[in-house]
Formats: C-alpha cells, structure tokens, sequence
C-alpha cells in the first residue's frame, strides 16, 4: 500500500494522473469483488495484521482465488479451518505456503518475530486431544509475528507436569491456555503468573462437558484474575488478541507512531 501510494502521488506530481484518476485508483485499491468475495486489501496498511482466509464452508476453487488475488499484490495471507483434503484439492494454488495438518492452518510469507514485541507467547495445551486448537493458536501467532513457544500436556490432573514449567510460563508476555474437559488450567496459571491470560475452552469432554460448553462456562467463572475467554476451539481469536497485547503498536497505521 505504501509503493501504491507513492507510485499515485509521482504520477499527480507529474501530471501523469488526474486528482479523478488517482481517487479512483484507490477506490480500486482497497477492495476487489470477485463475485463471491470481496477481498480487503488495505488490511495489512490500516490494521498492521494481514488479511484472514476462513477455509471452512468455502470451496476450494474459492479459496484458491482468494489466495491468489491476495499473494499477487505481496499480502501474507493465513488460511484457516482448511481441512486436509480441502488442501490437497487446492493443489498448486498454495504450493507456496506452509500448511500444518493438526491446526489446518496455511501461511503464505510468515512474519519474522518482531523484535519490539514484549516477548513470547506461551501457548499451554492441557491435553493430547486439544491439540488442534492449541496448534491453530500457535501457528497463527507465529505467523503474526511473535515468538511462540508451545507447552503441551500440562494439564492440572498431573499439576506437577505444569509446575515444571514454571520458568517458561512467568517468562511469557501473553498465555494462551487451552483445555477441554472441566478447563481448569487457565484459573490455575492465572494465579501462577504476572502476563495476561487468554483461555481457550475446547470441545473436549464426555456427555455433560457439552461440547466444550462446561470449559467455556467454568473460564468464564475463572477466580484468577486477568484470565479473558475466547469462543470455543477458537485458538485463531486467541492469537489475534494475544497478538494485539505483544505488539501494541500494531494499532497504527504502518509508518506512524502514536501521538
């Protein structure tokens, strides 16, 4: 957006464009109809964070055009929800990115980690059976651009696997923490660390745990202070808010400093 923006104003300055013409190139700019979507292509320039592709419910010719449109004007882009089958029939479209099966996650020009961030994001996953949503948070993070370090199978039945992780944990600048089944494990780092917390209740569980909906309802409940909850599975929602936390100054506008 900024070459597009210098490139507009060289042209008005030798008066290769009309004031008309250049305001009707960033009309043009900004979003892109491609009869079942519209893409946004002043995401990456307004908001410091790319465009996101939510995979499930759309074909795969559709998120093929999607990603192409975004990829040819040098957008990161990060497909999610793209089951392993949907990726295949995808094929060559995104032959150029890196896809992780067990987040169903595709990244097109990941973010290097930024050195102005806080510091890392811990990305704690209770259980074996939540790793889905734990990989989605961790991938996703990641490819906004934070160091991300993932602790696996530290739920609170063998506190003890936890509690040697300590060291890890109170270095973090975000938590994300995803549990299933009663989705204690937010409430008890809560009260372990300094950093905020972001709980992310999974829809592992038996018969009363709905679904995810007794996780979801226990966070929400949490006595530890500075834990927030996000929607069920959601480890997407989790990294962009974890995100938004690291890099504060992602709220504005690339080039600009805060006032």
């Amino acid at each position: 957006m900024d070459a597009l923006l210098r490139r507009l104003a060289d042209d008005l300055s030798s008066g290769a464009l009309s004031p008309s013409e250049a305001a009707d190139a960033l009309r043009r700019a900004a979003t892109e109809d491609l009869g079942f979507a519209r893409l946004d292509h002043q995401r990456v320039w307004r908001q410091g964070l790319p465009e996101v592709v939510l995979g499930q419910g759309k074909t795969p010719a559709q998120i093929s055009a999607i990603v192409a449109s975004l990829a040819d004007r040098d957008h990161p882009v990060i497909v999610t929800r793209l089951d392993p089958d949907k990726m295949a029939e995808c094929g060559p479209a995104l032959a150029g990115g890196h896809y992780d099966p067990t987040a169903r996650v595709w990244v097109h020009s990941p973010t290097p980690p930024d050195p102005a961030a806080r510091g890392p994001v811990v990305v704690a996953c209770a259980g074996t059976a939540d790793l889905p949503a734990a990989a989605e948070a961790a991938v996703v993070a990641g490819a906004l651009g934070n160091e991300v370090r993932t602790l696996t199978d530290v739920g609170v039945a063998g506190l003890h696997r936890l509690l040697g992780e300590l060291d890890t944990l109170r270095a973090a600048s975000v938590v994300i923490a995803v549990a299933g089944m009663e989705g204690a494990l937010p409430s008890v780092i809560g009260g372990l660390v300094a950093a905020p917390v972001i709980a992310v209740p999974t829809s592992v569980g038996y018969g009363t745990g709905l679904d995810g909906v007794a996780a979801l309802t226990a966070m929400l409940n949490s006595c530890a202070a500075g834990v927030t909850v996000v929607n069920i599975d959601n480890g997407f929602g989790a990294a962009w808010a974890a995100t938004l936390i690291n890099r504060p100054n992602l709220v504005h506008p690339p080039g600009e400093s805060p006032s």
